[in-house]
């Protein structure tokens, strides 16, 4: 849907689906349910076209470009007026009822796998995006740190994307852009750590400006928040540095203070086996310790090789919903979110794309549970009215 300069949607990772033929269904039921949602509660304009935000596995990106598949898509979205203007390209494969954790990182971006399967996603684009909405792909932040990866196949896969990105762009007359996400524990994960792997890429580069034009970075606000890295100044340094901002993710993260034994009992009730929840614990001075993952938090305390004590803040990689915080003693780092909302105002075109990613609706404790429409509608809700 419209946003200002912009196009907002929420991504549709959050419900389960890895065939093409599951993930229409998905769209034809919780994807218009959210719509007709919003429509009825004036969020949205009755005859208002209504902005998608895609999720395929690699599995669905290739059945759906078997045949009339994509056309078949693309009438269905004119029918519906509904549009595509991005898709979540980072989880290559099953994001839900399994195992996830630092699966959802593979294939990384040193295997043409992952190369393979992002340019499907921009043919896709190509096919149905509507001309003037712009077609981003978001993507990992090149690897995991623990794969130890060869960071210089990393950036020719990403180079030959853009070459490739670039000619299809031309062809299309559309404007086609891949968003690297960082993310604790990614390839790169804060600031400081993207500001130098672009440039690096960019020196990579034997024409720097179209890696400028097709490969940029998904900023997603839970993250950022992990890293304690303030919006404003984040995204006005990245930009600085001459750095598209492909999408937006407004998102959240759960915030606690770990010397409160009462917050730390209550955190227990987020870990669960699916995804990584990375925490990244702050000292007064700013020094900040990471763990992949609670478990390890939690031995580490156990074990007594970390004094929670003798931190600020600790900070846990679990999207909360935008309109609803945790239970005291614990608390959300949403107000990251309304420091993005903010710097947009004094931005308006500097990114196109918002996407609301609260993925973990099935594995929310109880006492954050509602149907699914309801809490999307909710997110949307809170964000229009904090924009």
């Amino acid at each position: 849907m419209k946003f200002h300069q912009s196009h907002l949607s929420y991504c549709t990772n959050i419900h389960p689906a890895e065939s093409w033929v599951e993930t229409f269904v998905v769209l034809k039921t919780h994807v218009l349910a959210v719509r007709d949602r919003l429509r009825s509660n004036g969020t949205l304009g009755p005859d208002a076209a209504y902005g998608i935000g895609l999720r395929l596995s690699a599995v669905a990106a290739r059945e759906l470009l078997v045949g009339d598949q994509v056309l078949n898509f693309k009438h269905w979205l004119e029918q519906e007026n509904c549009y595509v203007f991005t898709i979540n390209g980072f989880p290559y494969g099953s994001f839900h009822g399994t195992r996830v954790k630092e699966q959802v990182f593979k294939p990384d971006w040193t295997e043409q796998a992952r190369l393979a399967y992002t340019e499907d996603l921009f043919l896709i684009l190509a096919a149905i995006a509507r001309p003037g909405t712009g077609a981003s792909v978001s993507t990992l932040p090149g690897s995991h740190k623990s794969f130890h990866a060869d960071e210089p196949q990393i950036m020719n896969n990403l180079l030959d994307l853009a070459d490739w990105l670039e000619g299809l762009a031309l062809r299309t007359g559309l404007d086609l852009h891949l968003g690297l996400e960082p993310e604790p524990l990614g390839h790169f994960e804060n600031t400081a750590e993207t500001l130098a792997f672009f440039e690096r890429l960019h020196a990579a580069a034997d024409v720097p400006e179209v890696i400028r034009r097709r490969i940029g970075l998904n900023y997603d606000a839970c993250h950022f928040a992990l890293e304690y890295d303030a919006a404003g100044n984040s995204l006005d340094t990245l930009t600085a540095a001459g750095i598209r901002i492909s999408k937006i993710h407004l998102s959240s993260a759960l915030a606690l203070d770990p010397r409160d034994p009462a917050a730390l009992a209550a955190i227990r009730a987020f870990d669960e086996p699916v995804y990584f929840h990375q925490v990244l614990l702050r000292r007064a001075d700013g020094s900040i310790t990471r763990f992949a993952d609670l478990p390890l938090f939690f031995d580490a305390v156990a074990n007594g090789t970390l004094d929670p004590s003798a931190f600020e803040e600790m900070r846990v990689h679990f999207h909360i919903p935008l309109d609803a915080e945790p239970a005291m003693p614990l608390r959300s780092t949403r107000q990251q979110t309304r420091e993005v909302l903010a710097w947009r105002k004094f931005h308006p075109t500097a990114c196109q794309h918002y996407e609301i990613e609260t993925y973990t609706w099935g594995v929310l404790p109880t006492e954050l549970q509602r149907p699914v429409e309801v809490q999307i509608a909710g997110e949307y809700r809170w964000v229009m009215e904090n924009a």
